[in-house]
């Protein structure tokens, strides 16, 4: 039943979270359906709309010169769009049956109830902080919104001494670390697992590594942290692991994000495995018709295990809100899933992987072989020819491709997209030997690095039959 009948014909959406895939659904929706026809109300528990969260450790490395460079659009810009966006104001709960949300106004603390005909939750991720004592102490940041990167410069800015730790090694810990080694840190990195970015195999993540602790950055694997110590005055002085403690005037937490998720959970929701929302191919939540959701809180389908996996990523997030936007619009699309494609850097560092790891392929029952090699960028005796290695994951057997990972210099990284169109078309190893790519000795050697480590891979195979 719709309990909103009384506002006449007028559709009312709701969104819950103002940044990339709440955003985009709203702006999708408007441009579908004009203000005549369709009121949208969007409420951002804080001070920015429509920001880049990826660019936030090159704005605190000093890369992108201001705060600004990173918002997309501005509050001002989105209603000048007939979008009500509602700045630090937080939703505080979600009653999927009388069809409203309930918000609280986070300078006031007043509260009221607004009303929906279709909702859209993208309330994003939240960092992880270990439990652990110290962990909320000052000088002890997470980096997931803009809020938490100028609260970050300001500490730095405050901040005498020069010794920085980054706990975990993920992607926000490394380009954290690279951040802190540019502003002039002394940076430690502590990490529990056998080496940094767990995005990769043990064996490519050495190579990581090796080029952290070429920078200067000291480097600590299998370490657990068991507490984040503090002095006199309150503040973080320290980080502690069952072996040794590491200085500190500023620690980041990099352990990962989690869904924020917690109003959908109380409202009875559908949440998977890793705690995020459950949706159908169109972005709507299981079982419930007129609620839609997005971007960092939900999980979505690997189109390589079959499994449902949460990724963090923007590219996603805005994908979920175009795709939204067009439903709530009256049009059609689908979100049909990913292959997990993602990159990253070091200073001049690349580290690139699509699909599945060694351990996921094992998780999910699959039998592979693997194939590694070692090439270069361009043509050997092209000038500014850069070192990169390329491994592969392919299915034993049928040689289907699963996954790819690539660290190298410059022209290493985007050569992944290669490997993420083969993995979503579904190709063997074999097949992607005769790719038609692009080659001049500039850009390539005569046979792609990636298409060595396939025809390396089809042999692997054909071995294992």
């Amino acid at each position: 039943m719709n309990m909103n009948r009384g506002r006449g014909t007028r559709q009312r959406l709701v969104v819950i979270g103002g940044d990339a895939a709440g955003m985009s659904a709203a702006s999708q929706a408007r441009r579908m359906k004009g203000a005549a026809d369709l009121e949208i109300v969007a409420f951002e528990r804080g001070d920015f709309s429509s920001y880049s969260a990826c660019g936030i450790p090159y704005w605190v490395g000093g890369d992108v010169a201001g705060r600004d460079e990173l918002i997309a659009r501005t509050p001002e810009e989105h209603r000048a769009r007939d979008i009500d966006l509602r700045m630090r104001t937080e939703v505080v709960e979600i009653d999927p049956a009388g069809q409203r949300v309930r918000a609280r106004d986070v300078d006031s603390g007043a509260e009221s109830w607004t009303p929906y005909d279709d909702l859209v939750i993208a309330t994003g991720a939240r960092p992880v902080r270990p439990d652990l004592p110290g962990a909320d102490a000052p000088g002890v940041h997470g980096v997931q919104s803009l809020g938490d990167g100028q609260a970050l410069l300001d500490t730095l800015a405050r901040t005498r001494g020069r010794r920085a730790v980054v706990v975990g090694a993920g992607y926000i810990g490394v380009e954290m670390a690279e951040a802190l080694i540019k502003r002039g840190y002394e940076v430690t990195v502590v990490n529990r697992g056998e080496e940094p970015m767990s995005t990769l195999d043990p064996d490519m993540g050495r190579l990581v590594h090796e080029a952290m602790a070429g920078l200067g950055i000291t480097m600590v694997d299998g370490a657990e942290v068991t507490e984040i110590r503090t002095g006199d005055d309150g503040r973080v002085r320290a980080v502690v692991t069952e072996d040794a403690e590491y200085p500190a005037d500023v620690v980041v937490l990099g352990i990962g994000v989690r869904p924020e998720t917690t109003l959908a959970r109380e409202a009875g929701l559908p949440l998977g495995g890793h705690q995020g929302l459950l949706t159908d191919l169109a972005m709507r939540v299981r079982g419930h018709g007129n609620i839609w959701a997005g971007g960092d809180c939900v999980e979505v389908l690997d189109l390589v295990s079959g499994q449902e996996r949460h990724i963090a990523l923007g590219t996603h997030a805005n994908k979920h809100g175009q795709v939204i936007g067009t439903n709530v619009g009256g049009g059609y699309a689908t979100f049909p899933g990913v292959v997990g494609t993602a990159v990253s850097k070091v200073c001049d560092l690349e580290i690139a992987r699509t699909g599945l790891r060694e351990k996921d392929a094992r998780r999910a029952g699959l039998q592979y072989v693997t194939a590694t090699v070692e090439s270069t960028s361009r043509a050997g005796y092209y000038p500014g020819s850069s070192p990169m290695t390329v491994k592969i994951l392919a299915e034993r057997r049928t040689g289907r491709l699963l996954g790819v990972q690539i660290v190298g210099r410059e022209g290493a990284a985007k050569r992944v997209d290669i490997a993420a169109v083969a993995l979503t078309a579904g190709m063997t190893v074999e097949r992607m030997t005769a790719l038609d790519l692009g080659y001049a000795p500039p850009f390539s050697p005569v046979w792609d690095p990636v298409l060595v480590a396939a025809r390396k891979a089809a042999k692997a195979v054909s071995a294992s039959a």
